[in-house]
């Protein structure tokens, strides 16, 4: 049984359907990536796994239970955690007052303290800015800061929204390593990211979406080596 499984679902804006009978899966333990262009559906993707907008038809299932009509933070509880597109860091609170955030629904402290421990040595920089207004930071900084603070909330899935985007080329190489990592510590991944060639080298399996449909899927390594996915999404002829 998978961890996650889309079935048939469809999405729409007013008119506009930007999901299409979109069906996926992502197994306990894999990474799985979504690549497509700009206005594919990928981030509309996470948000229905997150449950940050209704589906028009179809059903997402986590750990064998439908989710579906289930409210965003009780998905939070169940253990999907999401570090959105654009970071979303709260610019006036500290580093550490932001990750905090990511465990709001928590009561065990001792656990909470012993996730801090485990964020700053993923992210050691983060510990050194712990008291800098969020802010202030990098936007390879503030990467890390919502990909930690999703991690306080302790996922068994960690949604990832273009992880990569805006940031420095040694800031890239450092987030895709720390992603790795974060998946060998026990922790599903889906990821969705436009830098094609980092996500596909890391993924266990992959999918094209192209205007709101699944057009393809296989393993990362075999996406990589598909000459249709080097022309269209990673710049090789």
């Amino acid at each position: 049984m998978a961890l996650l499984e889309l079935k048939d679902v469809s999405v729409r804006y007013g008119r506009i359907e930007a999901l299409r009978d979109v069906s996926l899966t992502v197994e306990e333990g894999e990474i799985v990536t979504l690549i497509g262009a700009n206005g594919a559906g990928k981030t509309t993707t996470m948000k229905a796994v997150s449950g940050l907008i209704p589906l028009a038809s179809g059903s997402v299932h986590f750990d064998g239970e439908d989710i579906s009509k289930l409210r965003a933070d009780l998905r939070v509880r169940r253990g999907i955690c999401q570090s959105p597109e654009g970071r979303g860091v709260f610019p006036g609170m500290t580093v550490r007052e932001n990750l905090e955030m990511g465990c709001y629904t928590r009561k065990d402290r001792q656990a909470i303290a012993a996730d801090f421990e485990r964020v700053f040595q993923l992210f050691p920089r983060l510990e050194e800015r712990a008291t800098q207004a969020g802010g202030t930071l990098s936007g390879g900084e503030q990467q890390m800061v919502a990909i930690g603070r999703a991690l306080m909330a302790r996922p068994r899935l960690l949604l990832l929204d273009e992880p990569s985007m805006g940031l420095a080329p040694q800031f890239i190489q450092q987030i895709f390593a720390i992603i790795t990592e974060i998946n060998k510590q026990g922790t599903t991944v889906l990821l969705v990211e436009q830098n094609a060639q980092q996500a596909l080298s890391r993924a266990d399996r992959g999918y094209v979406l192209e205007t709101g449909s699944v057009t393809k899927t296989s393993t990362g390594g075999d996406l990589l080596a598909d000459p249709a996915v080097k022309e269209a999404y990673l710049g090789m002829a």
